[in-house]
């Protein structure tokens, strides 16, 4: 019988791989506050939902999946570096050696690489495999909603970007900056992810979640309107 807490998505010899690979990146630095072991979890969760859909229920391999979403953050590369586009791959390459060093499956070694690098946004490597499309929603969707929101002031407050620009937060009047502005960062990409989610269960539950950035973003634009002059 499959472990009651994996649903029935691993089976009883994989799940021992769960707290193996918790453990392997739980004590690994973070690049920062916002992809910490917490991150690796919720990404988990995430892809975990995904995989218990019926549309993908028995066709994706779990395993891969369970090891690509602990390791796929494995090499720390600031968001503002030259190389954040190179990080998923050097964080495929980094896994598979990890890997390999626990003796993991040898045949799940590619798979797992492939969907450790086609996760990043910027990387921009189409996934091609049912797993990498699992992951990179998965990976996704802690950056819609109010986790995603806390996670995108984190970031910004550690690069030293202001929260919003002061008079017009909502970019009507002037290009779109995310790297000046952490709200930018939101209208720039976090609204569009909904739209790029590979699968049906990962659109929803990030049409679901992006609800609250929106709000967020119109609140900004609300409470840094002027006010009427007042009455003399």
């Amino acid at each position: 019988m499959r472990s009651r807490s994996e649903g029935v998505l691993l089976s009883p010899t994989d799940t021992d791989w769960l707290a193996r690979l918790r453990a392997l990146v739980a004590d690994d630095p973070a690049a920062d506050s916002a992809h910490d072991v917490h991150h690796l979890d919720r990404v988990w969760a995430n892809a975990r939902i995904i995989l218990a859909d019926p549309e993908h229920r028995g066709r994706a391999d779990a395993l891969v999946v369970l090891a690509a979403a602990y390791l796929h953050d494995c090499v720390a590369v600031a968001k503002d570096s030259p190389d954040r586009p190179r990080a998923s791959r050097m964080a495929a390459d980094r896994a598979t050696g990890l890997l390999r060093g626990i003796g993991f499956p040898a045949d799940r070694l590619e798979a797992v690489a492939h969907a450790i690098a086609a996760h990043s946004y910027s990387a921009g490597i189409p996934p091609e495999t049912l797993e990498a499309e699992i992951l990179q929603d998965a990976d996704r969707l802690d950056a819609v909603g109010a986790i995603g929101l806390a996670r995108t002031i984190a970031v910004g407050a550690e690069l030293g970007r202001p929260l919003f620009h002061p008079t017009d937060p909502a970019a009507r009047h002037r290009p779109v900056d995310e790297a000046a502005w952490s709200s930018d960062h939101l209208m720039e990409k976090i609204v569009k992810l909904p739209a790029r989610m590979n699968t049906a269960a990962g659109r929803a539950l990030a049409e679901r979640r992006i609800r609250i950035v929106h709000d967020f973003l119109a609140g900004l634009e609300d409470e840094t309107r002027s006010p009427p002059p007042a009455h003399t």
